[in-house]
């Protein structure tokens, strides 16, 4: 089912690469290739836009120049997704603001149903102002709490680079985090599809 709505407008990505979920929750047969497989009515606007992240680099190479997948960041989230999409093993991104925060919760929301089995890693930032500790322990707790197994590192990362990097060494099949990095994102996904550091196992979540 293609997108009829004015989210499309705001992507640059070709509307037939878009695909819409109205779920606040999605259910467990989700697959993000098909809305039917966890179709909701729960949510007026789309809850989350999939788009075939083979797909999606057909298309950045048949540019001179990488481009960013959004024309205007939508609050929409969206996933980047391979051909055998998994939540096995999570990764988070939390940058110690409030808009990290949220981006997490909402992803647990999203996905609670299907990530019970998981396994989650959190990287934040080395140091953080004592006014955050608080929303980091509790970011901590849910994400424990919805899934079967959590971890928790700190690493200076600042570059979409730096987090693709640690999730292919280490397996991750789910990278969370912000939409701030698309553009940064397609550059890599430019220049390095089917690089040293690759992994057809990784999809993306980016949001706000």
């Amino acid at each position: 089912m293609e997108i009829k709505s004015p989210y499309s407008l705001k992507f640059e990505l070709p509307e037939s690469l878009l695909q819409d979920f109205y779920c606040t929750s999605l259910l467990e047969s989700f697959n993000p290739s098909d809305p039917k497989s966890s179709f909701c009515t729960s949510s007026a606007d789309p809850g989350l836009i999939t788009v075939d992240l083979y797909k999606t680099l057909d298309w950045l190479h048949s540019h001179e120049m990488p481009k960013s997948l959004e024309k205007e960041v939508c609050p929409i989230p969206v996933l980047l997704y391979v051909q055998h999409f998994s939540t096995n093993h999570l990764l988070f991104h939390y940058d110690g603001t409030p808009t990290s925060a949220e981006l997490i919760r909402k992803f647990i929301t999203l996905f609670e149903n299907l990530i019970g089995e998981s396994k989650a890693t959190i990287i934040s930032p080395s140091f953080i102002p004592k006014s955050k500790i608080k929303e980091e322990q509790e970011l901590i707790h849910l994400v424990s709490s919805k899934t079967q197994e959590t971890s928790f590192i700190k690493f200076n990362f600042t570059r979409i680079g730096d987090f693709w990097s640690y999730a292919v060494k280490h397996d991750c099949t789910l990278l969370v985090t912000t939409k701030n990095y698309q553009a940064d994102l397609a550059k890599v996904l430019f220049h390095f599809y089917k690089g040293k550091i690759w992994s057809d196992q990784l999809s993306f979540y980016l949001s706000l």
